[in-house]
């Protein structure tokens, strides 16, 4: 059948979106797998509405695929979203693909759509617009700010190594902090040799760690009020701070939205058993896929936990007297800790308060 006469027969409608900063390509396929129209949009508002509009004129949409929901598809997602469609975050052809069947926009749009079509893409998109939002973009000023002032005492401890001998004598020995207020009190008028030009460098760069340590703070008791606002109880359980209750509800999405299952949150952390058996050795080993971020905070509960949480250090005590491993017992308590925080978030918050009341 021609593409026109299946448009004028209104198929049910999956489309697949090639996602791109300036503009985006969408092709629309029946749930035959036929192709039906393919359509090149400008990113924008106006864009999205003529991409909708040309959809909703093939037939009834069941399902829009887009690449990069938390890129450059975030706005397109947002939008459609809006207006009740439902959205499936496809992921980008891998290289092998790429390989077998070639890179153009209309191929992986294709390629986009026939992932919704055989059920291999099935995540549902973050929300955009719900207060974990507002938590994600707080975190990304703070990890980046991190980082920022990682790099500046690093430079300033390397710049004291090779400082001329009066400066690296006094401050070799110092703590950071009293490294950074030393130095940040040095009085250059005019760089006239090495050490008035190694104390001006060392004056700049304390001055511009302070600043980002003081934003740092900033931002970190932001986020505290941020996850006590949104998940109040999350912070509440043993070894779980602001920093991994962002990350965890980041993973999760508002209220859990994006979760089928207590399962489904495990393997989006990776904290699910995977599979090592062989022949007559039954076992599971440490799942090394998910969400590196969630997983990351996970293991951080598990540390803070073996060392200050008396329930946790005699789950290790026991499993290590019947032979595993402490990798294999830290995996176990992922597994644990993920279905632990996984029935916090999902509990609607009248439950809980009525919960702790009784």
């Amino acid at each position: 059948m021609a593409a026109a006469s299946i448009a004028e027969s209104k198929a049910d409608v999956i489309v697949g979106v090639d996602t791109h900063k300036h503009s985006h390509f969408a092709k629309a396929k029946d749930q035959l797998g036929r192709d039906l129209d393919q359509l090149e949009i400008p990113t924008g508002t106006s864009g999205y509405a003529d991409l909708l509009s040309w959809a909703q004129g093939l037939g009834r949409v069941i399902v829009f695929g887009v690449e990069g929901t938390s890129s450059y598809g975030a706005g397109l997602a947002r939008f459609l979203i809006e207006r009740n469609e439902t959205v499936i975050e496809v992921l980008r052809p891998t290289k092998r693909d790429r390989r077998l069947n070639g890179k153009s926009d209309s191929v992986d749009a294709d390629a986009a759509a026939s992932a919704v079509l055989s059920g291999k893409a099935r995540a549902i998109p973050k929300a955009g617009d719900q207060s974990v939002e507002m938590i994600r973009a707080i975190r990304i000023a703070k990890v980046t700010a991190i980082k920022a002032r990682t790099q500046a005492v690093n430079a300033i401890k390397a710049m004291v190594v090779i400082a001329p001998e009066p400066i690296r004598e006094v401050l070799r020995h110092l703590t950071i902090a009293r490294l950074m207020a030393t130095c940040s009190r040095y009085r250059v008028d005019q760089v006239s040799d090495p050490i008035t030009a190694t104390k001006l460098a060392l004056r700049s760069m304390s001055h511009r760690y302070l600043a980002l340590h003081l934003e740092i703070r900033t931002l970190e008791k932001q986020l505290s009020n941020l996850t006590q606002l949104v998940a109040p109880q999350l912070t509440e359980l043993p070894g779980v701070g602001q920093d991994v209750a962002s990350a965890l509800l980041l993973t999760a999405g508002n209220g859990g939205s994006r979760l089928r299952s207590e399962a489904a949150f495990s393997m989006l952390c990776g904290s699910s058993p995977i599979q090592a058996s062989s022949g007559l050795v039954q076992r599971h080993r440490l799942n090394r896929g998910g969400d590196r971020q969630a997983n990351a905070a996970l293991h951080r509960v598990v540390m803070v936990r073996l060392k200050y949480h008396q329930p946790t250090k005699e789950y290790m005590a026991r499993r290590r007297a019947e032979g595993k491993s402490k990798a294999d017992v830290i995996r176990c308590l992922k597994r644990y800790i993920a279905r632990e925080i996984y029935r916090v978030i999902t509990t609607p918050r009248v439950e809980q308060v009525e919960a702790n009341a009784a």
